[in-house]
């Protein structure tokens, strides 16, 4: 039995316009949650390809991440209906800021996203029950405080991309 601990890797993007955010409404196993446009990074991608396959998918907008904003760890926890069904999984969040262009053509919204939405950081703080992860508010206030490091402080070895 293999008992190595595997967190999930995720991205997301923190885009901010004139002052809001924008976040997605989706569905989740807890109800419509809010989040950033995020996901799973797929095989073969690094963490910056992955933050813009995700924004499209998510927004159906284009995004060029510009910086960093932070790398996170969380955990989650939801009881199943028997006890082998609980859920404990460990995220491991890259988090990046950068620029939203426009709508891809014939692209919509990823299975599961009602809606994109713009929030100011207040309506941000007040929606803090509906949010999918705590990492959606300490994202946001991370990227208000400043916090931006360079891309190239994530590098991904050509052997991400396969043998050969």
């Amino acid at each position: 039995m293999d008992t190595r601990w595997k967190p999930s890797v995720t991205v997301a993007a923190v885009i901010e316009r004139d002052g809001r955010y924008l976040l997605i409404e989706e569905h989740t196993p807890e109800g419509l949650r809010l989040n950033n446009p995020a996901g799973h990074l797929d095989p073969g991608e690094s963490p910056a390809e992955g933050v813009v396959r995700e924004t499209l998918e998510e927004t159906t907008h284009r995004f060029t991440p510009t910086a960093l904003v932070g790398v996170y760890l969380s955990r989650f926890q939801r009881a199943g209906q028997i006890p082998a069904e609980d859920e404990d999984i460990t995220y491991l969040r890259f988090a990046f800021c950068g620029e939203l262009g426009d709508v891809a053509p014939g692209v919509s919204l990823d299975t599961g996203i009602v809606r994109t939405l713009w929030l100011t950081p207040d309506e941000i703080r007040r929606s803090a029950p509906r949010h999918r992860s705590p990492l959606v508010l300490r994202c946001m206030e991370d990227h208000l405080a400043g916090l931006r490091y360079p891309l190239a402080l994530v590098q991904t070895d050509p052997s991400v991309r396969g043998p050969g």
